[in-house]
């Protein structure tokens, strides 16, 4: 259920309620609006505690959550979440960041090239996978921990926030040392002891919807992550496995709109997974800003023939510098920023 505070509470109403909820075995979510504090307490039979938090002093109202998943509805928190990450950069706002950058780290030398490449045109954040899941044990798994330390190194020389994807529990603590955002794939969407390892940490965490998941099993998945604490969480549309065999999977531009509606979180899109065809990928980003994405992830690669990993997707040089230009334009028509 929500608590409600009376407008203007102080610190000290405030920690009554904290505590009165930690003595029943509940954890607190605490949600500050401008002038209002809401408290979630969620868990199985909260509802019986109804009457006694209405009784308190400092308490405004109470309400019920309708949907499933609590902490990532808007009944929660009304206003948008903006997710702050390292050299000014927020996703969640007026400005529309572009994450861009190899599928897979291949050497220091060519994600560094690539991250010029990237900033030059407009990106502000840096992705790369150093661990890599694939559908064939035979193709290239990643770098692992030495291709993290090059995305370190390249996202401080160049000033980017880096994102790389997490596969195991085992894989959090290391991912948390060198990258500001950790990535669950779509493989790992319905990994509940993953999801709940990155709720423990506090970096930001980006959940890619499942090939085959529901709207509704896709935000159950990001309430594993805020259950945990962490409330830095963004959810990214990266195509969905449909009948369709003319594209690698089908983007739903459909959800983007319907999400941002049921959720507070931010809701970034993948073009680039989502068509899996390179000629196409200008195209849907487009789509994906035109539709309200709150982020734009991108695959870039100056050889493509010669990539480890998603080459056939990835954008040239070229083609990457003048979707820039006509996003920032179209980005101004929608009254928001590239």
């Amino acid at each position: 259920m929500i608590i409600t505070l009376k407008r203007k509470s102080t610190k000290q109403e405030e920690m009554r309620v904290i505590e009165k909820i930690k003595k029943l075995g509940y954890v607190p979510h605490i949600s500050k609006g401008v002038d209002i504090t809401i408290i979630g307490m969620i868990g199985e039979f909260a509802e019986k505690y109804k009457e006694s938090f209405e009784s308190m002093e400092e308490v405004d109202h109470i309400s019920e959550i309708e949907k499933p998943y609590k902490l990532a509805s808007r009944e929660f928190k009304k206003e948008n979440t903006v997710i702050k990450l390292p050299y000014g950069i927020e996703i969640g706002g007026n400005r529309v960041p572009v994450i861009a950058g190899p599928c897979a780290i291949e050497s220091k030398a060519v994600l560094l090239e690539i991250g010029k490449i990237v900033k030059d045109a407009g990106g502000t954040i840096l992705r790369g996978g150093a661990f890599k899941p694939r559908s064939s044990p035979y193709t290239f798994q990643g770098l692992g921990e030495k291709g993290l330390k090059y995305m370190q190194y390249v996202g401080e020389k160049l000033e980017m926030p880096t994102i790389s994807e997490v596969m195991s529990v085992e894989q959090v603590p290391l991912l948390s040392q060198y990258c500001d955002i950790l990535q669950i794939g779509a493989r790992n969407v319905q990994n509940y002891d993953l999801l709940k390892a990155c709720g423990k940490q506090r970096k930001p965490v980006l959940l890619k919807r499942g090939m085959s998941s529901t709207i509704k099993e896709w935000l159950l998945s990001a309430e594993y992550i805020l259950s945990q604490g962490n409330y830095n969480v963004m959810l990214c549309e990266r195509g969905i496995r449909t009948f369709e065999t003319a594209t690698r999977f089908t983007l739903d531009l459909n959800a983007i709109p319907v999400v941002k509606k049921l959720t507070h979180l931010p809701v970034l899109s993948d073009p680039s997974h989502g068509i899996g065809i390179r000629e196409h990928v200008a195209t849907m980003a487009k789509g994906c800003l035109a539709v309200g994405s709150d982020a734009i992830a991108l695959e870039v690669h100056p050889r493509p023939e010669e990539a480890l990993s998603d080459g056939p997707q990835s954008l040239l040089p070229e083609q990457y510098k003048k979707l820039m230009s006509e996003l920032k334009v179209l980005a101004k028509a929608l009254g928001r920023e590239i």
